[in-house]
């Protein structure tokens, strides 16, 4: 039990090596995610946003954050297996790249939908 219990902090210990690196600045678009995230989460503090609408930004973040975080895992293990150019590690990179823009596009939806109304009743006012 006492081994187990190691193995998963060791395991931590590898995750928030990930996390360093992510935002250590050589992946310059989990930097810029960082910032959209912390302009909503501050915008979400002014507008005092119910706790189902907390949830679902605090997911979309999430989802955006990870899904970059994939994306740049999945960089470097093509960039290991196929150091030249290759078509197919292009595309790879490429489909990898937009699972991120899909997700980010939806998030920017669903914060639009959250927002936007708030954002008129201020201008409103």
């Amino acid at each position: 039990m006492k081994n187990y219990i190691k193995a998963r902090w060791a395991s931590f210990g590898y995750a928030f090596a990930g996390l360093f690196d992510f935002f250590s600045g050589r992946h310059p678009h989990a930097i810029l995610h960082l910032i959209a995230a912390i302009t909503v989460l501050l915008a979400a503090y002014y507008f005092a946003l119910s706790p189902w609408e907390w949830g679902l930004i605090i997911l979309a973040i999430g989802g955006v954050l990870a899904l970059e975080a994939l994306n740049s895992a999945l960089e470097y293990v093509v960039d290991l297996v196929q150091p030249d150019f290759h078509p197919l590690a292009k595309k790879a990179k490429d489909m990898a790249a937009a699972a991120v823009l899909i997700f980010a596009l939806a998030t920017l939806g669903l914060a639009s939908l959250i927002f936007w109304p708030k954002i008129l009743n201020l201008l409103a006012n």
